[in-house]
């Protein structure tokens, strides 16, 4: 979402729903790897901080403003893809993080994108959101608009849908083995008193085309919390986003570990208004990124902690000793008070049942 600067105050209350039932609740620094150094970086006993990178902060590749990034996929070559919401995707080296190309993207008429989630299929193209319509299409690594998917009518932004235009499709994932693709709307949809969030799937068909399938219910924290972005992990679970912004206080970012697994399927259910037997994505806080140490970094407008940025891209780059590499970006939205930092997350979940 372009600005997200979404007001709100620190007492903003959550929205009814209780008959909704959840089944339950710019310098590097290296680490070294020993549990000492996992300590003294530790957001939660979940979650630690290696590093961050300011490194591309406020920079141009090829012409392009580097930044504005709202999602994050590693490339069949193991390169990062980079998307901004401003109609680019770049293509950054791994381990420097300097971009080694940039694509331009548009829709079918030629004009620019709100694109915000993104997913790499398994043939290497490339699946991307746009949230002002919203609309998923597949493009090829150049660019060339290939296919485009079916969105229910109802998460169309108004008066096509029920949706607010910049509050849609923000998080993009494959599940594991390919077969179901997963977009979350960042805010609830018209209706949608409770303050649940859709998270819609689509199923694989022939000729690598997606129809529609089950859509679930997942509530963040607290109204002026969106979902900027979901990632999948191997087992079927999912990594979840949520981010929001307080006017001089700064912004909320927190992550969950989200399971779907006996979630009501809701695509069948018109509003969201605290109706008896529906039952949420089960979450699971994992840390709160104010909580991190600050390893030096500087903020440029208030923020609990001087780490924090308007974090919006998340994927997961690997594992290793029994934690999930995750890398997040924040979007500076090209303002002068924002940054685009990368952070360098270890990540420890515990086994699905």
């Amino acid at each position: 979402m372009r600005l997200r600067t979404v007001l709100a105050t620190t007492t903003a209350g959550l929205a009814a729903a209780t008959c909704l039932t959840a089944a339950g609740p710019a310098t590097a620094v290296s680490t070294t790897g020993t549990a000492n150094s996992l300590t003294a970086k530790a957001c939660s006993p979940s979650v630690s901080i290696d590093r961050f990178s300011d490194a591309l902060d406020k920079t141009t590749y090829d012409g392009t403003f580097v930044g504005n990034f709202s999602a994050l996929a590693v490339d069949k070559d193991g390169s990062i893809a980079a998307l901004e919401d401003r109609s680019s995707l770049f293509d950054l080296n791994a381990k420097t993080l300097q971009p080694k190309r940039v694509v331009p993207l548009a829709d079918e008429n030629g004009a620019a994108l709100d694109s915000e989630g993104l997913a790499i299929d398994r043939d290497g193209t490339r699946l991307i959101t746009s949230e002002t319509e919203p609309s998923i299409r597949r493009y090829s690594a150049d660019g060339k608009i290939l296919d485009r998917l079916p969105v229910p009518s109802s998460l169309l932004v108004a008066p096509a849908g029920r949706a607010v235009s910049n509050q849609t499709f923000e998080g993009l994932t494959l599940l594991p083995g390919g077969h179901t693709l997963l977009a979350s709307m960042e805010y609830p949809i018209a209706g949608d008193t409770s303050g649940a969030v859709r998270f819609q799937t689509w199923t694989r068909t022939k000729g690598d085309h997606f129809k529609l399938a089950a859509q679930y219910a997942y509530k963040p924290d607290a109204t002026f919390l969106g979902v900027p972005e979901v990632q999948a992990l191997p087992d079927g679970r999912l990594l979840v986003l949520e981010r929001g912004f307080t006017s001089g206080v700064g912004n909320t970012v927190r992550l969950y570990l989200a399971d779907p697994r006996h979630a009501t399927n809701t695509s069948g259910i018109d509003t969201l208004t605290g109706q008896p037997g529906v039952h949420l994505i089960k979450k699971t806080l994992l840390a709160d990124i104010a909580d991190c140490p600050t390893l030096g970094a500087t903020a440029k407008q208030p923020q609990p902690n001087p780490l924090l940025d308007n974090i919006e891209g998340m994927v997961i780059t690997g594992r290793e000793k029994g934690r999930y590499k995750v890398l997040l970006v924040s979007d500076d939205n090209q303002n002068t008070v924002q940054t685009t930092r990368f952070y360098y997350l270890r990540v420890r979940v515990t086994p699905a049942f």
